[in-house]
């Protein structure tokens, strides 16, 4: 699953230590395009079995077990690692700066490998997401000791990690089909909460805690958080606010908007600190720092529409780039295109995608994209379409939505998900044109 957006940023790491890389991934991506241009030998069909055997096999848990190339290297007694556990060996290295949650974790990871580039003057950083200021999910420096890692809840593979410090950015209920219940959704959580070393950083709207609290620090928007925000404001494209922590005040500009991304901000600059970087630093870092690719991504910007694309793919998500959409455009007609990720996860969230989903004011539905998983008897895109209370509302194939695009160039368009619907940005892009 080389082209999964953890796994190219390991094949990078192990590219850049002078370690011969092979890689398999069953669709050719951007990502599979930028890890060949670095020398990389890919392929995309697992019935096409290497001319050498590699001494290690690292893998991701949402390749089937009935994977030839899986099954060839088993047979021939290779040694196989999971991701998590492969990164979880790299961070006994290093002093690893943890960002665990929900929803979030990209954005924060993202902004804290910047800050420390930056005024740091290097770091090792694996991010879920192609940071535009580098055009990498990966950024590497073997003098650096401080490793920026996303804690990923999914298959419990956070609990691979031996963090030096930590933030919880959010412990809403996701992944079902692993964790059973938001019960013991949480009790990852907590669990992940006791291997911190150091300090752990928790968003004001979480409950969860490890069980010795002395080296918790809360941080948000209430009047009684540890690290207080306030006094958001809206300027252009940036987000100003103040943050009040250990008796300082500093303010803070960002070129992300929404409230969820002033708390990312937060919780990136309480990290950095813990590395030494003082809050200033750290702010006047972020005043450079252009994003992450499909977070909240400006593709087409004039005077007739805009065009962003996003990766919320959870209700939680879905609320928040709505609202930050509408917090820019408060006047404008807002359309969405939404293409749900996993049977499981439609079907355990419905209630919250209607809900959600009913803030535009016109919603295009895509097929659900399966990922790992078979379709559930039930579990569909029409199914959903028709518990969501809004008026202009449609279920469209991506050769059909792009046509709609070309015709009625929505005043703002967003496109909402985690499949493969970033496939549409470009096709979309020149609808516009």
């Amino acid at each position: 699953g080389i082209g999964g957006i953890g796994m190219s940023a390991l094949a990078l790491y192990c590219l850049e230590n002078g370690i011969q890389v092979l890689g398999y991934d069953k669709t050719p991506s951007t990502v599979c395009d930028a890890l060949i241009g670095k020398g990389i030998e890919l392929v995309f069909d697992d019935s096409e079995f290497p001319s050498q055997f590699p001494d290690l096999v690292v893998y991701t848990p949402a390749i089937p077990t009935s994977n030839k190339l899986m099954l060839y290297f088993k047979e021939h007694k290779i040694p196989f690692i999971k991701r998590a556990a492969f990164l979880g060996e790299i961070s006994q290295n290093k002093k690893a700066l943890c960002v665990a949650g929900t929803h979030g974790k990209t954005s924060t990871s993202a902004m804290l490998a910047h800050i420390l580039n930056i005024a740091h003057g290097g770091v090792n950083a694996f991010v879920g997401g192609v940071l535009s200021n580098y055009n990498t999910n990966y950024l590497g420096d073997n003098k650096s000791e401080w490793m920026v890692a996303e804690a990923d809840e999914f298959d419990r593979s956070f609990l691979q990690l031996q963090p030096y410090s930590a933030c919880i950015t959010s412990t809403d209920a996701d992944h079902l089909d692993i964790y059973e219940s938001a019960e013991v959704f949480e009790e990852g959580f907590r669990a992940f909460m006791n291997l911190v070393k150091g300090r752990v950083f928790i968003c004001d709207t979480v409950s969860v805690r490890p069980v010795d609290e002395r080296n918790c620090v809360s941080y948000g928007l209430k009047p009684n958080s540890d690290a207080r925000i306030s006094k958001l404001t809206f300027k252009g494209h940036r987000q100003q606010f103040y943050i009040e922590y250990d008796q300082q005040k500093i303010h803070v500009s960002i070129a992300l908007p929404g409230e969820h991304n002033a708390l990312n901000a937060c919780a990136a600059m309480l990290l950095a600190n813990e590395a030494g970087v003082d809050f200033k630093n750290s702010a006047d870092a972020l005043l450079t720092f252009k994003g992450i690719k499909r977070r909240f991504e400006f593709i087409v910007e004039n005077e007739n529409a805009v065009y962003i694309d996003d990766y919320a793919h959870h209700p939680t998500e879905l609320d928040a780039a709505i609202a930050a959409a509408r917090s820019l455009y408060p006047n404008k007609y807002i359309t969405g295109i939404f293409q749900p990720h996993l049977f499981s996860r439609t079907r355990d969230f419905e209630k919250g995608f209607a809900r959600a989903l009913a803030k535009l004011d016109e919603l295009i539905l895509l097929d659900i994209y399966p990922a790992r998983e078979e379709p559930i008897e039930g579990v569909s895109s029409e199914n959903l379409l028709n518990k969501i209370k809004l008026e202009n509302k449609r279920l469209l194939s991506k050769e059909e939505c792009i046509a709609y695009c070309k015709s009625k160039k929505p005043e703002v368009l967003l496109t909402l998900g985690a499949g493969d619907i970033d496939r549409l940005v470009e096709p979309i892009k020149k609808a516009y044109t």
